[in-house]
């Protein structure tokens, strides 16, 4: 009862500044669909035959394979919290026909199944990765590309497995992400209730059940999610379809299941596993103006990552990843080159 009512007095409180904050957010709101619009196509449009793969835990995963006839390696992608594959749109479209690729949902998100109580965590995330290589892409050389969560994916594999990393990993990227140190509040700015912070660790935990009624919340104030999104995952004033595409992936994912990862994300800490990447050609990516996984983080990971390089994105938030994909495709393009398995352009 107590948190039924707690739940109640939240919405009401959020209702209120709402409506207290109502014209403001209508003006922004109205600022963003006057933004010219983009040239891509329709985000998510991009598809191709699925396949299931079963977790050690039998969390079925949903992969999307782009062949590539005569492709010398595998581009593999990893996303981020509360995102989906789809959120790799702009990189599909830059690799489709030049280089077989891999994107796949991570557990409990996208199209993949739910994760088992106790598994939503970066480790199991590493495992889930090793998985889908050796289902899908079991032979020759891999170049593996991870923004947010997906980075830390990435270094929970080389924690675990640090033989892959010049053997069948012959690159990695690693976007807007950290290996440890953040604070566990900025991670939930995009995706929770204004109110949700507060107390945060107690707050979520409280708050995961009666994660229906925060998801009724979270849709009831849709203008002011989506304010909020542009304002915390863009730097730059996007078009209104990529503010759009990113809220709608955010509120796609329950908030049981953000509330499932969100512990993981405070007591994360494997900067000490990074060093391995050393071995291969690492291009790390941040936006300045990221204000999830700050610029601070990857010049740590640049420090830690002999021979790395360091793009930052000058004005870009956490969604670099779309609003400045030429930048990124640019750095990845980069890799592929450096490993020596195609052609240099």
């Amino acid at each position: 009862m107590r948190l039924r009512t707690h739940l109640i007095g939240a919405a009401a409180t959020a209702g209120l500044a709402a409506a207290g904050a109502r014209v403001g957010v209508a003006r922004q709101r109205r600022a963003i669909n006057r933004r010219p619009a983009d040239r891509h196509p329709a985000f998510g449009s991009l598809r191709s035959e699925p396949v299931t793969v079963v977790a050690d835990d039998g969390t079925p995963l949903h992969v999307e394979v782009d062949e590539c006839a005569g492709s010398p390696v595998t581009l593999v992608f990893c996303h981020g919290y509360a995102l989906s594959l789809d959120c790799w749109h702009l990189q599909r479209e830059h690799y489709r026909g030049r280089v077989r690729a891999v994107y796949y949902d991570q557990r409990s998100h996208g199209r993949s199944g739910r994760s088992p109580i106790g598994n939503a965590t970066i480790d199991q995330l590493g495992r889930d990765l090793l998985t889908v290589l050796d289902a899908v892409a079991p032979d020759g050389p891999v170049v593996l590309v991870g923004h947010s969560m997906g980075g830390m994916t990435i270094v929970a594999l080389a924690e675990e497995h640090p033989e892959l990393f010049g053997d069948r990993v012959v690159g990695t990227a690693l976007l807007s992400t950290t290996a440890g140190g953040l604070d566990p509040s900025r991670v939930l700015l995009p995706i929770a209730p204004p109110w949700a912070g507060v107390g945060v660790h107690r707050g979520v935990a409280a708050l995961a059940r009666g994660h229906r009624a925060v998801d009724v919340v979270r849709r009831l104030g849709r203008d002011i999610a989506l304010v909020a999104t542009d304002q915390l995952a863009f730097g730059d004033p996007v078009p209104a379809s990529y503010v759009e595409f990113v809220d709608k992936m955010l509120s796609d994912t329950p908030f049981e299941v953000v509330a499932e990862f969100f512990p993981g994300f405070g007591s994360l800490d494997k900067f000490h596993a990074v060093g391995v990447l050393a071995k291969v050609p690492t291009a790390i990516v941040c936006g300045t103006e990221d204000r999830l996984t700050s610029v601070g983080h990857s010049r740590k990971l640049h420090s830690l990552i002999p021979g790395s390089t360091l793009l930052e994105c000058l004005g870009a938030g956490h969604m670099v990843i779309l609003e400045r994909s030429d930048e990124v495709n640019g750095e990845l393009d980069g890799v592929l080159d450096a490993t020596g398995t195609v052609e240099p352009r």
